[in-house]
């Protein structure tokens, strides 16, 4: 998570986005995209399949929002998320600098905020280090799979206000490239139990 002061944030985003909203479902969750380089449509709904698998035990329903989107938020709990850098697989590899988290989530003063950002960048490299043969032709979905991988994890340290990382699943502190690919990733049990502890 990184510290950061909440004029630098957009917080005035997540405003308006409440203020949209009148009503609340008793255990929704919004997730407002806000991509700021090219995406693969495809790639992203394969990140909120997968992101919903993952969470498919935690009594928690999903709504969907890009950022200029008009329709009322009807959840309880309400997320950014900004994407920077290039969301999808080139068919050449780039230079780039793989130092530093893959995402990370805002707090102030200890609060963890629900405003968090995705290098794409970082992804990606990190997806295409793991692949080999024929998970090329299904490279849009691997990315999807990835970054929904990446976004379920912010999710939890936002839902939960807490830092803290699990010894296994998707919650664990680094998440390797090839975990990001695997077949299958779940939550810990204990990440599970934080998340039907939610205030709902």
């Amino acid at each position: 998570m990184r510290p950061v002061s909440l004029r630098a944030i957009g917080v005035a985003m997540l405003a308006t986005w409440i203020a949209a909203g009148s009503s609340a479902s008793a255990a929704g969750v919004t997730i407002v995209l806000d991509f700021q380089g090219p995406r693969s449509e495809k790639s992203v709904q394969e990140m909120k399949r997968e992101l919903e698998s993952i969470m498919k035990n935690s009594g928690l329903a999903f709504e969907w929002r890009l950022r200029d989107d008009p329709n009322q938020v009807t959840s309880n709990h309400l997320v950014l998320v900004r994407f920077k850098g290039k969301c999808v697989l080139e068919p050449v590899g780039y230079l780039y600098d793989e130092r530093g988290p893959l995402a990370f989530t805002y707090s102030t003063d200890g609060a963890v905020l629900p405003y968090s950002e995705v290098e794409c960048d970082k992804v990606t490299l990190s997806v295409r280090s793991a692949m080999f043969g024929g998970d090329y032709a299904n490279a849009d979905e691997l990315l999807g799979r990835a970054l929904g991988r990446v976004v379920a994890h912010e999710l939890v340290h936002i839902l939960t206000k807490s830092g803290a990382h699990a010894k296994q699943g998707v919650e664990k502190p680094a998440l390797s490239g090839k975990l990001l690919i695997a077949p299958e990733l779940q939550l810990d049990a204990e990440d599970l139990d934080r998340l039907h502890s939610l205030d709902r």
